[in-house]
């Protein structure tokens, strides 16, 4: 199996804790021996990693990044639903509540998706769902802004999004766009049953014939002098009023 980098305290906390077998070795700055840097160091012993003392050089070029904190795990890739069709039937099956879905039309900025994952995470969203044109993959970046949700979220790259729109609502999920446009507004809308929310990327939104096969399209409220969020923020303002609409 190909491995894959992880860095960052958060990313290699969260695979140390949900699947410690796949972590082949981590290396740590040397230099570093602050308190965290001696929480880490334990908690990895603990879980029976193999740990290398590293330089910063070192670090640097196996992250690709200078914001690795002093923490490199080489890894292997964590298997995760091969299919967006197996998330569903097992979300269905396992009764693990109305599907939960976050679509993605044209995020490129690997921190923007880190960020949406980790809140697609906090949320309890079942997957996020993006264009193989029009998306960022999975990488080293991602994982870490992700802060572990990389490996516990599925993450579908499908070659026709509308297309998946459709058979999305085969399934009765209702599919809802974010729009500024939109005349209604998010909390005027019912979230609690089965539904897929659809943002673009920030400035140029949803392409237009993503919208064209939206069910619904919604705002989000502005009331200061900015007039969009941060595609991140956005996510989290919607999959949070689901959950709090499941909740009720």
């Amino acid at each position: 199996m190909t491995a894959k980098i992880l860095f960052g305290f958060h990313a290699v906390t969260v695979r140390l804790k949900s699947a410690p077998k796949t972590v082949i070795e981590i290396h740590v700055d040397a230099s570093r021996r602050d308190q965290r840097m001696r929480q880490f160091v334990e908690r990895a012993r603990e879980a029976g990693a193999k740990l290398i003392d590293s330089d910063d050089d070192r670090l640097q070029k196996m992250a690709g990044s200078h914001r690795h904190q002093g923490v490199v795990a080489r890894v292997e890739a964590v298997s995760l639903s091969h299919s967006l069709d197996d998330t569903l039937d097992a979300v269905e099956a396992e009764g693990k509540g109305p599907a939960l879905l976050l679509l993605l039309d044209g995020i490129t900025d690997p921190h923007n998706l880190g960020a949406c994952l980790r809140v697609a995470d906090g949320a309890g969203a079942h997957a996020v769902i993006a264009p193989k044109d029009h998306a960022v993959g999975i990488n080293a970046t991602v994982a870490k802004v992700a802060s572990g949700a990389a490996d516990t979220v599925p993450y579908f790259m499908v070659t026709n999004l509308a297309r998946t729109i459709g058979e999305l609502k085969e399934r009765d999920i209702t599919v809802i766009g974010t729009s500024e446009d939109a005349e209604q507004s998010l909390y005027d809308v019912d979230l609690s049953g089965p539904i897929a929310l659809v943002l673009g990327a920030e400035g140029s939104g949803m392409r237009a014939l993503t919208k064209k096969h939206c069910d619904q399209l919604v705002h989000l409220p502005m009331r200061g002098a900015v007039d969009s969020l941060n595609v991140s923020v956005a996510s989290g303002v919607c999959l949070y009023e689901a959950l709090r609409q499941r909740r009720d």
